[in-house]
């Protein structure tokens, strides 16, 4: 039996197989942990940023990474955090990627992460004043970053459960966005449909109603059985 081999035209069309990868964020327990695991997450979101409800402790973030097999990423997020605090939690918990959520420069991400040969993802905040060019100029600002994490401007550094107007996000860096910001199972077809992001980032979507930092299981299942499903139909319908 003669294999066919793979050519540059087959490896091409190959690639165009639709996969909108989804980060659960704000996991706090081992429950939590191992049920996105199994649901096929592709990665996971452990938030060190103390005023927040999901926060949690280094001592709990090494011990839930020790759960997290292989391929399946394990991103940090910061929000402002100091020198000392960053690399409490880089020596003891093995994450995969850093996410910067605050109000961090350009070189405040690179200067954290320049020893730890992390990649790193930035969170850019969509306010209701944000317009398409402000998005490319930051993109430009922050062009060492792995992604562009989208999310809705709120008092807290995102968790507000809000959506933004995604037809602000323009062409230029569709590619590189990580859709976040109220996304829940109601509406994430229709950001995938409209934007066909690289990925998308949920949090408070996926959580008890007014329980913040419970995840709810049947909303996680939810969420990426959705995900997956306008993904299919995408390729089947070539929208």
């Amino acid at each position: 039996m003669v294999t066919k081999p793979i050519t540059a035209s087959t490896a091409a069309f190959t690639s165009r197989v639709r996969h909108t990868r989804v980060k659960l964020c704000g996991l706090s327990t081992a429950q939590d942990v191992d049920y996105a695991v199994a649901l096929g997450a592709d990665a996971i979101g452990l938030v060190f940023y103390p005023p927040s409800p999901r926060c949690v402790s280094i001592e709990r973030a090494a011990a839930l990474a020790r759960r997290v097999p292989a391929f399946v990423l394990i991103v940090g997020l910061f929000v402002n955090a100091d020198d000392a605090m960053f690399k409490q939690v880089l020596d003891s918990v093995p994450l995969s990627m850093v996410q910067f959520h605050g109000d961090e420069t350009p070189l405040r991400c690179a200067t954290l992460t320049k020893s730890t040969n992390l990649r790193w993802l930035r969170a850019l905040r969509v306010g209701p004043n944000t317009q398409p060019t402000d998005l490319v100029k930051s993109s430009f600002h922050y062009a060492n970053a792995t992604g562009l994490v989208l999310d809705t401007w709120v008092d807290s550094y995102g968790g507000g459960g809000k959506a933004f107007d995604w037809s602000l996000i323009p062409a230029d860096i569709a590619n590189q966005a990580i859709l976040s910001g109220g996304l829940n199972t109601q509406n994430v077809a229709d950001a995938i449909y409209s934007m066909h992001p690289y990925a998308v980032d949920v949090s408070s979507g996926i959580e008890v109603p007014g329980a913040k930092g419970v995840k709810d299981h049947v909303r996680m299942a939810a969420f990426i059985d959705t995900v997956r499903a306008t993904d299919t139909a995408i390729e089947a319908t070539g929208v």
